[in-house]
């Protein structure tokens, strides 16, 4: 079902694992995030070799930030494992999991939790498997927490700061109110809310047209 409904989406692989644009309100970005990871450069070698760097795909909508060529093969506790999970760039400091609640369902992950990108301390694990290695993490798979990237102005011409919540309303036939979608403030950001496969498909952003984001 998730496949079909990428399809119908659009979903381009060199994009953030499925990250879909939807320009409704004026200057405001609605982005769906879909299933990817992070990878530090020592996991990176064990994956794709000794000296591995990434390879650009795809600019991301945020600065500095793409999809990469390269994938790798997610392993979880039940014997089906997610091929070509994307990774993005550029390389991070710890190798993280992102994933949408059907995901961790279909790898056998329970109870997958809600993090801010980075909180990854006490979070389940997997095994990722690329062409070079295999990488056992003992933790680092996570349900990212739905959040909007914004400058310093942005954040003062919607009144909050970094770690604020805020709410989203996706309106039509299926529109819903998102709460809880936190701040994320940095001078180098653009402004764009990333929700997961899940919530966008609950909503059909994909069919909506009046999209707002308040306090």
């Amino acid at each position: 079902m998730r496949d079909v409904v990428l399809r119908r989406l659009g979903d381009d692989p060199g994009t953030a694992a499925g990250l879909r644009r939807s320009e409704r309100a004026p200057g405001l970005v609605v982005n769906v995030s879909a299933r990817h990871m992070h990878v530090s450069q020592q996991d990176l070698e064990r994956l794709f070799g000794p000296g591995a760097t990434l390879t650009p795909h795809k600019a991301l909508y945020q600065p500095g930030q793409f999809a990469a060529r390269e994938t790798v093969t997610l392993i979880g506790p039940r014997s089906r494992p997610i091929p070509n999970l994307r990774i993005l760039g550029p390389v991070r400091k710890q190798t993280q999991v992102e994933l949408a609640f059907t995901d961790a369902v279909l790898l056998g992950i329970e109870n997958l939790p809600l993090r801010m990108s980075g909180e990854t301390s006490g979070t389940p694990g997997a095994y990722l498997m690329g062409p070079a290695g295999l990488v056992v993490l003992q933790e680092g798979v996570i349900r990212a927490v739905r959040h909007v990237h914004m400058t310093p102005d942005d954040a003062a011409t919607y009144g909050v700061q970094n770690g604020d919540p805020m709410r989203l309303r996706v309106g039509g036939e299926a529109g819903v109110v998102l709460e809880r979608v936190v701040a994320r403030v940095d001078p180098a950001a653009r402004l764009e809310v990333h929700i997961d496969t899940d919530e966008a498909n609950a909503c059909a952003l994909h069919l909506a047209k009046d999209i707002e984001l308040t306090t």
